[in-house]
């Protein structure tokens, strides 16, 4: 049996662009954000959800809210999913991590640099990945989503179509965007990347 799975990016959020946010909390949904998850939940509400998970951050939790409404399902909040811990680069600005080896290398290396104290890539993908494994036992035959971050999803994508962890920048993966996982016990396929539907 197989489970599908939407992997949904948080909507966009008030530090957007100019600060790495990480595991903070209280970084709010920015007014854009709330107009894109509503439209984000408005459209999924045509399909046949049966249960809404997200991370802990409060951006994917209320982006979680407007996607589970229509549905009249309660969001279940799953550490697994969280942001990638970026250690001692969270809260810090991008212009401010621009120059940094350590970022460099993190930027073109991303299957064995790691943040300073903080996560590696392969093991928050192990991390997701094992999760999203228990999900669709969980839920075999249904159809659910899971609402986390853009590396998290990211790195995700990459490992189900066999990339290496260097490659996961090449495709985008933009706030309040749907990606959609067929996931059983004979393996897994893609099958939408990036869909931007408040568009």
């Amino acid at each position: 049996m197989t489970a599908t799975i939407f992997l949904i990016r948080h909507a966009a959020h008030v530090e957007l662009g100019r600060v790495l946010s990480g595991r903070r909390r209280d970084v709010a949904l920015s007014r854009e954000g709330l107009d894109q998850a509503q439209i984000v939940g408005d459209l999924l509400g045509v399909e046949p959800l049966a249960a809404v998970y997200a991370s802990p951050r409060e951006r994917a939790y209320y982006t979680a809210r407007a996607i589970a409404e229509p549905h009249e399902l309660k969001v279940v909040v799953d550490d697994r999913l969280d942001e990638l811990d970026f250690g001692d680069w969270t809260g810090r600005g991008f212009s401010e991590l621009e120059g940094d080896p350590l970022w460099t290398e993190w930027n073109e290396r991303r299957g064995s640099a790691r943040p300073p104290n903080g996560e590696g890539m392969a093991e928050a993908v192990d991390r997701v990945t094992a999760a999203l494994a228990e999900l669709a036992v969980e839920h075999e035959g249904a159809t659910i989503a899971c609402v986390s971050h853009c590396d998290i999803i990211r790195g995700v994508i990459a490992h189900y179509l066999g990339l290496p962890l260097e490659n996961m920048l090449r495709f985008d993966v933009d706030p309040a965007s749907v990606s959609r996982l067929a996931l059983g016990d004979w393996g897994a396929r893609i099958m939408t990347v990036n869909e931007r539907l408040y568009q």
